[in-house]
């Protein structure tokens, strides 16, 4: 009985044997259970998928950039920062009593008046340490003056101190909104940012808060992120000066491989254009580039790795008269006559070469080369001149 199964059958048969052994999770997938369910019935039994390892073991492999020239390996520059978080808490989730006021509202004198006697209501409770208080307070005043940026900064100044950087961030954006020079807005806001591990956007806010109106708490806040922000930085920088790197070695590798492929075409043409071919309309020498094309034949290659037939052809090229030394060796001759094949199919004409249609002077049998010198004369082939033509004044006596 023979094998019903072919090599490469067999070949792919013990790969997936191979792969059972490495991660034997794979029988328990829905495509294999028919696999699953012949090795039960055999009386094999199966661990259970949670005992397996469900992926085969890769050892991890160092990529190299595709396009970077001489295989440098760049490092990531994604690769996370080390910060002391030291002081940051866990983010508020914003909830529907921060209310922002109706801000189509037209404020009156009155409403002014109404909401400044709230603001120092809530600002006597905070200082008496009743946050939740001072907030209802606030947002009453906001309510009657919704175009106030210091109502605001304040109530968020106020959730900054029970610890809700949400809430205190959206107060002050809205206020920075109303009031871009709001000094309050920035300090708190930039605070809160600090508390969220957010160090680029405080020291932003900080750094802006010292520039409209210099205080010592807000300079002491901006010193404590700023080495952390300047990290941030830094990296960033880096990662951009990366880029830009890589993007203008991938802009001198393109333009070298075009430049490369130019001087090829370039090179390749100028072969073609030394000697015309008979195809282009020239004096029936091939050009060279059809020439190498002919010699690219395994048959004609081989041949030419004969020392005697390279020292036959070498000789004939130095003197074409040699060519009659060679007519009797049957190597050499074959050669030729593979060649004459060759030419004649190609539609080239090389004068006096055997099968291409011997030029005038030249009788079949003698042999023409790339390079313009003609056949040399065979055993039954003459060179002496052909008889001068009689004159007009010949016999008139």
């Amino acid at each position: 009985m023979s094998f019903p199964i072919n090599e490469e059958g067999l070949d792919k048969l013990k790969q997936f044997i191979a792969l059972c052994k490495s991660s034997p999770a794979i029988l328990h997938l829905p495509d294999l259970r028919f696999f699953k369910d012949y090795i039960e019935s055999l009386g094999g039994k199966l661990p259970k998928a949670s005992t397996m390892s469900s992926e085969p073991k890769v050892e991890p492999k160092e990529e190299v950039a595709p396009d970077t020239p001489e295989g440098i390996v760049e490092s990531d520059p994604e690769s996370e920062l080390e910060f002391d978080m030291s002081g940051c808490v866990e983010p508020d989730k914003l909830d529907g009593n921060q209310k922002m006021g109706d801000p189509s509202k037209e404020v009156s004198e009155e409403d002014c008046d109404k909401a400044d006697e709230k603001r120092m209501e809530a600002m006597s409770q905070l200082s008496e340490g009743n946050i939740e208080k001072a907030i209802e307070l606030f947002t009453e005043a906001i309510e009657l003056n919704p175009q106030s940026a210091l109502l605001l900064a304040k109530r968020g100044q106020a959730y900054l101190k029970l610890t809700k950087p949400n809430a205190c961030i959206r107060d002050c954006t809205r206020a920075l909104e109303l009031n871009c020079d709001s000094a309050a807005a920035y300090k708190f806001r930039g605070r809160a940012y600090r508390l969220l591990g957010e160090w680029e956007l405080a020291a932003k806010d900080l750094r802006q808060a010292c520039n409209i109106d210099f205080d010592e708490q807000t300079d002491e806040w901006l010193k404590e992120v700023t080495p952390n922000a300047k990290k941030i930085e830094e990296h960033l920088l880096k990662k951009e000066r990366k880029k830009k790197e890589k993007e203008e070695r991938e802009r001198m590798e393109r333009i070298r491989k075009a430049r490369a492929a130019h001087e090829r075409a370039a090179a390749q043409e100028k072969v073609d254009e030394d000697v015309p071919s008979a195809s282009e309309g020239g004096t029936g020498m091939p050009g060279m580039g059809d020439f190498y094309k002919l010699l690219q034949d395994p048959e004609i290659m081989t041949a030419f790795q004969d020392p005697e037939v390279a020292q036959a052809f070498q000789d004939i090229s130095m003197n074409p008269s040699n060519f009659v030394k060679y007519q009797s060796n049957p190597k050499i001759m074959a050669l030729i006559t593979k060649l004459s094949g060759k030419f004649a199919g190609s539609g080239m004409n090389f004068p006096g070469f055997p099968g291409t249609g011997a030029s005038a002077g030249a009788a079949p049998g003698f042999m023409g080369f790339p390079g313009g010198f003609g056949g040399a004369p065979t055993e039954n082939n003459s060179t002496q001149p052909p008889p001068a033509k009689p004159s007009d004044d010949d016999n008139l006596d």
